[in-house]
């Protein structure tokens, strides 16, 4: 370190490096007019002489700046500075000032050996916590390695180089900045490998490659060089990280295998759903081997039939000795960067002819059984032996008996993959309501009362009551107390308000009183001194014509007095 150490801008210091990747170094810094630590990267002089690579580098750097979440390490500013070589030609130097993180490297955690499985999930649901982030603000990575993940002294994960990858692929127009990229050829994605657009889905399948090292000790891919390893992405097959390292629970081995798929269709669509699947493998459940080797056959298929012509042919590149070099710099790498551009063409090449061929079906596909009518246990068992995974769910019914099979979903013949989930629903029976006590109530109260207890009014019939005022329940269909399926009907039967007399002229006066007494009705007694005596006083006429009155009504009887 100088004496004078260099100040970039006239703001950023410049102290000792920290870092260098293939594309930049990273030295510690200090920003002079904040009065803070900052972590300063400063591209290779490759990269910073091509003046479109600038102009998107400064665009996606402040692309960068504007995201600020706590998994996602914060870019400050972008600038540009120059030198002058000792060729006394001025040179520029674009920069980027980002946050300081104390901590390590996610592949240096990796390279002091194995990581537990829980801390291997922990590390990659905070990469896509970042991710989760970055894509809902428009921003894909498209360099996703553990060099790129830190890991503070407290554990966080922090992602960085945001903007960085897309800003050498969109204006990538000299071999070293390709040789550059193909330096990650451990974590592309296979749309990147064969140089087709890449969306978020590239970001997640580089992340299953983290998820992948971090479970086994090593990527999903090796090879002697970065284009035998680019080819592998296109075309092989991963083994489980199981198979390798024998303490990785199975549960993960699905999900590295579906975040490795080489169809970004058949990849988790979004980093929520990738982090969702990290979370089920927590409970332990395990696909067996049958439902792996039935997902890596789906998600895989066979291996492509050309593969040994094509590897043939990329060692015949690797091996040409008439390449001859045009311009200043070191041959080797001026060779292995037109493998690298040859053998990605011919890739694309043998992938695109595959394609056109008709693939094979897989003839392993779990059929849907029907198991409506089943006890829940019968049901599972059937499901299991179709080597589908039944998850119960329980739902009131009327028709089926507690504990039997109402009915499934995805319906009775529907083709799955092997290991599935396949709800079952379950009769847990009618769901019952308790019948209010309801006589006495006003027929608006009893209407009140059986909703509030989940049933409902049925047929209302008047009945005359001599006790009852008009609309008061007498009587209800259902006992009080009793339970009943809610959303049942209780039919009601409530007082008309009115009662029924009869024609007593001719009655003696003793009996028509007790008769309308009876009824509830006041009789007022009125002697007929002009009509002939009769042995006991009797009635003559009544002030109430026969059939229905009032409820407690007077009525006035006229009657002959007795000898």
């Amino acid at each position: 370190m100088t004496a004078d150490p260099r100040v970039l801008s006239g703001r950023y210091r410049i102290d000792e490096p920290i870092g260098r990747g293939g594309m930049a170094s990273v030295y510690r810094g200090y920003d002079l007019t904040l009065g803070r630590e900052v972590a300063i990267k400063i591209l290779d002089r490759d990269l910073a002489g091509d003046n479109a690579f600038r102009t998107r580098f400064r665009l996606e750097a402040q692309a960068a700046s504007r995201m600020a979440h706590p998994t996602i390490v914060r870019v400050f500013d972008a600038g540009e500075d120059s030198e002058t070589g000792k060729d006394g030609v001025v040179r520029p130097v674009p920069f980027i000032v980002m946050e300081l993180v104390k901590g390590a490297l996610l592949k240096d955690i990796i390279a002091e050996g194995p990581v537990p499985v829980d801390e291997a999930i922990r590390y990659v649901d905070g990469i896509l916590e970042a991710l989760e982030y970055s894509h809902r603000a428009g921003v894909v990575h498209r360099d996703i390695k553990p060099g790129n993940v830190m890991v503070t002294d407290a554990g966080q994960v922090k992602v960085m180089d945001f903007g960085i990858a897309r800003a050498v692929s969109d204006s990538s127009s000299t071999v070293a900045e390709t040789t550059a990229i193909i330096g990650t050829a451990s974590y592309f994605s296979p749309e990147q490998a064969k140089g087709e657009p890449v969306d978020a889905r590239a970001d997640l399948y580089s992340t299953g490659v983290v998820l992948y090292e971090l479970l086994a000790g090593r990527p999903p891919f090796r090879g002697e060089s970065p284009v035998a390893v680019a080819y592998q992405h296109v075309s092989e097959a991963p083994v489980a990280p199981s198979e390798i390292r024998d303490t990785v629970p199975r549960s993960l081995d699905a999900v590295a295998l579906r975040s490795l798929a080489k169809d970004p269709f058949q990849r988790y669509q979004d980093a929520a759903s990738f982090r969702e699947a990290l979370d089920a493998t927590i409970d332990g459940r395990a696909p067996s081997k049958r439902a792996l080797g039935a997902l890596t056959s789906e998600l895989y298929g066979p291996n492509p039939r050309q593969a040994a012509e094509t590897a043939r042919s990329l060692r015949q590149l690797s091996t040409d000795t008439t390449m001859k070099r045009t311009q200043a710099g070191p041959p080797v790498a001026w060779i292995w960067s037109g493998v690298a551009v040859l053998a990605v063409l011919l890739i694309s090449v043998v992938i695109w002819v595959l394609s056109l061929q008709p693939t094979d079906v897989p003839t392993n596909a779990a059929v849907v059984p029907d198991v409506s009518g089943m006890t829940y246990d019968r049901a599972n068992a059937e499901l299991a032996d179709a080597d589908l995974l039944a998850i119960r769910v329980e739902e009131d019914s009327i028709d089926v008996a507690v504990g039997n099979v109402i009915r499934t979903e995805p319906a009775p013949g529907t083709s799955m993959s092997p290991g599935q989930e396949v709800r079952v629903f379950v009769s847990r029976g009618q769901e019952l309501a308790t019948v209010p006590e309801l006589a006495g109530l006003t027929r608006d109260e009893a209407t009140a009362a059986l909703e509030q207890a989940g049933l409902t009014l049925g047929t209302v019939s008047s009945r005359n009551d001599p006790a009852l005022a008009e609309n008061i329940v007498i009587s209800a269909d259902q006992t009080a107390e009793s339970s009943i399926a809610v959303g049942t009907a209780v039919n009601l039967v409530v007082a008309s308000g009115r009662v029924t007399i009869n024609d007593v002229t001719g009655y003696t006066l003793e009996a028509a009183t007790r008769e309308l007494e009876a009824l509830e009705l006041t009789v007022i007694p009125q002697e007929d001194g002009g009509c002939t005596a009769t042995p006991q006083p009797t009635v003559t006429a009544q002030s109430l014509a026969p059939g229905d009155v009032p409820y407690r009504s007077e009525i006035t009887l006229t009657y002959c007095t007795g000898a």
